[in-house]
């Protein structure tokens, strides 16, 4: 087993873990996506804990990396927090599981197990975020979906426009109105949608289907 961490203690804190369990035997430490990789490549560990959070090239390229090789070991994501988009990211970078530092000894060592076996893993809390997540990006879907569905036909076309990547004087040519009319569609549909900014607006419209491309 390799153990990649930026912080040397946290290396050792692990290799304290896991060494003390019948069968785990780890076989070295990397500080950084660069030096995991290489690692890998020198000592074919059976399976890797990658921190996702370093200087440098960070935990997720460094996964990217080894998933690309060969025969590559499996590669369990390792970090202190639950983000859901890390959680993706380092899932679909190709990690076999995502755990948190935070998890209990025992369960960390039984994880391993599992994902050595060719298991994914996910450490509970990080399960329990995932799922969170995922409801509120559905209901939060749904919202944004309702107050397109309430806009009138010209705040639509509007909203189309930006969509488009369109200036107002572009949106003013092509519906036949005044800038400053445009204008003040933009700045009602900013409040309407509850986006920030017309970027944010016109990624409402493209998720929406309001745009061909």
């Amino acid at each position: 087993m390799l153990v990649v961490d930026d912080e040397p203690m946290v290396c050792a804190h692990l290799r304290t873990i896991l060494t003390a369990e019948d069968g785990l035997d780890v076989v070295g430490e990397a500080h950084d996506g660069a030096e995991a990789v290489e690692s890998v490549l020198r000592l074919a560990p059976d399976v890797v804990l990658m921190d996702l959070r370093m200087p440098g090239v960070d935990g997720l390229t460094a996964i990217e990396r080894i998933a690309a090789l060969r025969r590559p070991p499996v590669v369990v994501a390792l970090t202190t927090f639950d983000a859901d988009s890390y959680v993706l990211r380092a899932m679909r970078a190709g990690a076999a599981g995502f755990l948190l530092k935070s998890t209990p000894p025992e369960d960390l060592v039984g994880l391993v197990r599992v994902a050595a076996d060719g298991h994914t893993v996910m450490s509970p809390a990080a399960t329990r975020r995932l799922l969170a997540s995922a409801d509120e990006r559905r209901r939060a879907d749904r919202r944004r979906a309702s107050l397109v569905e309430a806009l009138t036909e010209r705040e639509t076309q509007v909203l189309t426009c930006l969509g488009e990547g369109l200036s107002n004087a572009q949106i003013a040519r092509r519906l036949h109105l005044t800038e400053a009319t445009v204008k003040g569609y933009v700045s009602r549909l900013l409040m309407k949608l509850d986006c920030a900014n017309r970027t944010q607006a016109g990624l409402l419209a493209y998720e929406s289907g309001l745009c061909d491309t």
